[in-house]
């Protein structure tokens, strides 16, 4: 089917309490791997470019191939700018077929945070495009986007719910105690926030950083409003990772496509678990149904 607006994707997720897992791909087979996952579990699924991504293949080129790989899927596909900063940047998506952006004014003061978030937002709803953005910013690496902890600063509730008043978003991400990157400790997830900023704004909360947290926490924030699930530090490692293995364990092969099915394979196994993990598995072709 077409690609999909993040919007209903999310108020569906957040409606029955689970949680859309999505994924930042590398390359076309990091892309592959995460629609065949989402096909063979029967979930909604979102593709999260980075602003890396795109400056390394070209909107044009990322865009074709999201929309070849969804149009054979059964379920919803979201494409969806990741941590965009860059007006002209997500401009360009919105333009060239993105169904989701983010706006990430996170570093801003709110006044602007609001303003460049309103722009997005005005020029996203004229195209149907779902909008997710962010108040606080969230620790850890993420890209090219590096935020000390000192300078990670959790989401006030009050700013929150003037915020989203203020707009028409998918998603709102805030500073909840995860991280970008692999934790080095127990992360301390406020769950209490995000309960709270659910209650006021009733946006669908995204959850950053979200490689390394048990069960219980997806658990616990899923039912508290998260429904969408960000992982994109344990990709980085499985991609990796499979190459040397499959080099370990075939030392004499040098038949390339044997090394990307493998990777693929591995990428796919990982995307899976993520989904069935966040609730997602099983409620593809009914959501496909509702957005026909």
């Amino acid at each position: 089917m077409p690609l999909i607006s993040l919007k209903p994707v999310l108020a569906a997720a957040l409606a029955e309490r689970y949680a859309v897992a999505a994924f930042n791909p590398v390359d076309f087979n990091s892309m592959r791997a995460m629609v065949e996952a989402a096909v063979e579990c029967d979930a909604p699924v979102i593709i999260q470019t980075s602003a890396k991504t795109i400056r390394e293949y070209g909107h044009s080129m990322l865009s074709s191939w999201m929309h070849a790989l969804a149009e054979d899927a059964p379920v919803p596909v979201v494409l969806h700018l990741d941590h965009g900063k860059d007006l002209e940047m997500i401009r360009k998506c919105i333009d060239t077929g993105w169904t989701s952006v983010m706006i990430d004014g996170s570093d801003k003061p709110f006044a602007e945070n609001l303003r460049i978030t309103r722009q997005v937002n005005d020029w996203a709803n004229a195209a149907g495009v779902g909008v997710e953005a962010e108040i606080g910013e969230i620790g850890g690496v993420e890209e090219d986007i590096v935020v000390a902890e000192d300078d990670a600063g959790l989401t006030d509730p009050a700013e929150a719910e003037s915020f989203c008043k203020e707009l028409e978003l998918a998603a709102f991400a805030g500073a909840i105690g995860t991280a970008h990157g692999y934790y080095r400790g127990t992360p301390e997830v406020r769950f209490d926030l995000i309960e709270e900023i659910n209650r006021r704004t009733g946006v669908p909360m995204a959850l950053h950083g979200g490689t390394g947290l048990d069960d219980t926490v997806y658990a616990r924030a899923i039912e508290l409003g998260c429904a969408k699930i960000n992982i994109s530090t344990a990709l980085k490692h499985v991609f990796i990772d499979s190459f040397v293995d499959h080099k370990a364990a075939n030392p004499k092969d040098y038949e390339p496509l044997s090394y990307v099915t493998a990777q693929r394979q591995a990428l796919r196994a990982l995307f899976a678990e993520k989904i069935r993990q966040f609730g997602g598995a099983g409620r593809g072709a009914a959501l496909a149904q509702a957005l026909a």
